[in-house]
């Protein structure tokens, strides 16, 4: 017996976390500027009373589009209300699963995944931080090891992983490819980690891209996976926050599982949620599917974490009884008609750019910061919003390479799209002056 006057570890000696000096060695992880930049539109309100000024920076169309039906809220608070206040699981409710599974995916039984594959989530940042915890663990066991992300990365990919132990490795790409992956370059990756002392714990495939809108076909995303998988990434993970954004056909997942074999599907994972095609940023829902060890690992950790609000899955539930594309289609139309004039803008003024689907444009503005002497976009995003009523995206945000870039969001009506067009035209110009 241990007296009650000692010290006792909570867990056995040989489970202790090891003592490391790590987190002394780390860069200040800086907070995201993506909730700031377009609140320097209120200068230019300032200087120019009652002019019309235009966000092309966020993607949120619960602000930039008519967001989440009322019908679809007030639905899901009958939900609410019938389902009462009470603790619900870490993973959400089985009924979520079930509505997951069944109503949106309609995943077949022959796939070997049900509801106990599904882990409902406080939006993508959430099951984003619970999956980099599960692939150190699960796949090599190990801090340190590498989460590998395109070489223009939304914000986020380069400081989640980071946080929680994972270090980030920007993929090879070529800019006129609009950065996207190759087979060459992951196990070009995998072999530059080695070299290093570490492995790739995670691939990270998100289409369509942010912050490059680049779009990839199926072939390419199951080859690419296929490609990490033979490597010995331990996990890829899917993100396909913006599939339902299109003028095309949405992913298919029980027809995108049939390339995988049993074994090779426990090393995949899919993201999806209600963000960005319903428009629902502060609803915060989010679900992963992933083989069952998984989720269980992942379910385990949250019960003494982050646990997602009925709410947020109400609402979902409710989207996916309506029918998800009928839900959806007040926040795709408009982007999807925008995305139609954007790309006759871009071609009709001959910027280099990447535009596939979902919600952005990535643009070339190198000749105009040259011009102004720049030595990358970051003072663009402050000197437009302030000088010409237009917020947009600094490429340098993401990452040192997308330095002569910008992110244009087009997921606002058509006139706002090209009202936001025009103003940067003549805000780029002006720096020739």
């Amino acid at each position: 017996m241990i007296s009650n006057a000692t010290p006792v570890f909570a867990v056995d000696e040989k489970n202790l976390v090891p003592v490391s000096a790590h987190l002394k060695q780390m860069m200040d992880i800086p907070p995201s500027r993506m909730f700031l930049i377009n609140k320097s539109l209120k200068v230019y309100l300032e200087k120019n009373p009652g002019a019309q000024v235009f966000d092309a920076s966020q993607g949120d169309g619960g602000a930039s589009l008519p967001g989440v039906p009322k019908a679809l809220l007030e639905r899901a608070a009958q939900i609410q209300i019938e389902h009462g206040t009470a603790y619900d699981m870490p993973f959400g409710t089985e009924a979520y699963r079930k509505s997951v599974i069944e109503q949106y995916w309609k995943l077949e039984s022959s796939s070997g995944w049900g509801p106990a594959n599904v882990l409902g989530s406080a939006g993508g940042r959430d099951a984003l931080i619970k999956v980099y915890q599960a692939m150190l663990a699960l796949g090599h066991g190990r801090e340190g090891d590498l989460i590998m992300v395109s070489r223009v990365p939304w914000i986020s990919y380069n400081w989640g992983p980071y946080g929680v132990g994972a270090n980030v490795l920007w993929a090879p790409g070529d800019p006129a490819q609009g950065w996207a992956y190759s087979e060459e370059a992951i196990r070009d990756s995998v072999k530059f980690a080695e070299s290093r002392g570490r492995k790739l714990a995670g691939l990270v495939i998100t289409n369509p891209d942010n912050p490059t809108g680049l779009t990839l076909p199926v072939e390419k995303q199951v080859s690419l996976a296929k490609a990490a998988l033979e490597a010995g990434v331990a996990f890829v993970l899917f993100d396909w926050m913006y599939h339902y954004v299109t003028d095309e056909s949405p992913m298919d997942l029980n027809s995108f599982l049939k390339h995988f074999t049993p074994e090779e599907r426990k090393r995949l994972m899919f993201l999806d949620g209600l963000t960005k095609s319903l428009g629902a940023s502060n609803i915060r829902n989010c679900h992963l599917i992933a083989d069952e060890a998984v989720i269980k690992f992942i379910v385990a950790r949250a019960s003494h974490g982050v646990i997602p609000p009925f709410y947020s899955l109400a609402v979902a539930m409710a989207a996916y009884e309506m029918g998800y594309a009928e839900a959806a289609k007040t926040i795709i139309a408009p982007t999807n008609a925008s995305r139609i004039v954007l790309k006759n803008l871009l071609l009709k003024n001959e910027f280099q750019h990447i535009i596939g689907k979902g919600y952005y444009a990535f643009i070339n503005v190198g000749e105009f910061l040259e011009a102004k002497g720049w030595a990358d976009s970051e003072p663009l995003g402050q000197y437009l919003a302030e000088n010409h009523g237009v917020a947009i995206v600094p490429g340098a945000f993401f990452s040192p390479f997308g330095g002569d870039w910008v992110r244009f969001s087009y997921a606002t009506p058509v006139e706002r799209t090209e009202g936001a067009f025009r103003m940067l035209v003549e805000g780029l110009e002006s720096l020739k002056k």
